[in-house]
């Protein structure tokens, strides 16, 4: 019986000392979530006893982030998403601008370098998806014509930040910091120009192909009468494909989720497949907010 196990130790002290916070969250009229901060916090490497892996438990959270992002997915069609659009696009365009100039602003009072200004200001624009959306759901806002909002809101800053992050390392010369040469000589344009390809045919093969092989795949699973692999089913398409989107197209595991639930959606067992889904979206969102 091996004696050193980081992953479990991680997993029990994280889920345990997380009911216990929660619970006395509640008991205090205060959100859950601030009681699985706190738990975070006592398992951290800056608080006596025991230190959970860092590394695992920011594993454990992206599985979190994917199937809370795949379960949101799954409420929303392409054409509930595209009716938005015309309030999440330039809204959150102005609103990544503002926030960006404003970090720039205080960066600057602080005596920081502009480089250093505009990573500062562009983190502070973009909204953590996980805890809206938790928000989102526990006052039964996300189907609601401002959860759409919101939700396309978070699509669009997820895509901006996916050409930021491609974009900071060859500017980075610029900005004032380490360029990075691992580009091979690429100008900023084909950087820009190859990552747009990437996101594009992502979208396009989801689209395209997803709608059809993802319910198909689904139904003929439900077919075989097992509800272990329906659910398996459902686990598998929502890890493999934010995985497969991350690895082959350098999209965020969180969009690549997503659209795999928006698809999944076509299917007649979407409800079905939240159901099944929802145990581990709970579970693993907890673990979210402790990492």
């Amino acid at each position: 019986m091996p004696h050193y196990t980081p992953l479990i130790a991680t997993i029990v002290f994280a889920l345990v000392l997380a009911y216990a916070a929660g619970a006395l969250a509640l008991k205090l009229r205060l959100a859950p979530i601030v009681g699985y901060l706190a738990a975070g916090v006592a398992v951290g490497p800056f608080t006596p006893g025991f230190v959970a892996d860092q590394s695992l438990a920011a594993e454990l959270s992206e599985i979190g982030v994917i199937l809370l992002m795949f379960g949101v997915g799954l409420h929303f069609s392409l054409g509930d998403l595209l009716s938005v659009r015309a309030i999440a696009i330039p809204g959150a365009a102005v609103q990544i601008a503002i926030a960006t100039l404003l970090g720039m602003a205080l960066a600057w009072l602080l005596g920081w370098s502009i480089g250093a200004g505009l990573v500062f200001g562009l983190a502070l624009s973009v909204a953590s998806t996980v805890v809206l959306l938790r928000a989102l759901e526990v006052r039964r806002l996300l189907e609601t014509g401002r959860g759409r909002i919101a939700v396309g809101w978070l699509i669009v800053e997820d895509l901006a930040m996916v050409l930021v992050l491609v974009l900071l390392p060859p500017v980075a010369g610029v900005l004032g910091g380490h360029a990075d040469t691992a580009h091979g000589g690429a100008g900023i344009y084909v950087t820009l120009g190859i990552t747009l390809a990437k996101v594009g045919a992502f979208v396009a093969l989801m689209l395209v192909v997803g709608r059809r092989a993802i319910p198909w795949l689904l139904e003929r699973t439900a077919g075989l009468g097992s509800r272990e692999l329906f659910t398996l089913a459902v686990l598998a398409i929502a890890l493999g494909v934010a995985y497969a989107s991350a690895r082959l197209f350098d999209v965020s595991f969180a969009l690549g989720a997503f659209f795999a639930g928006m698809v999944l959606k076509e299917s007649s067992l979407s409800h079905e497949a939240a159901e099944q889904s929802l145990p581990f979206r709970d579970a693993f969102a907890v673990l979210f907010f402790v990492s």
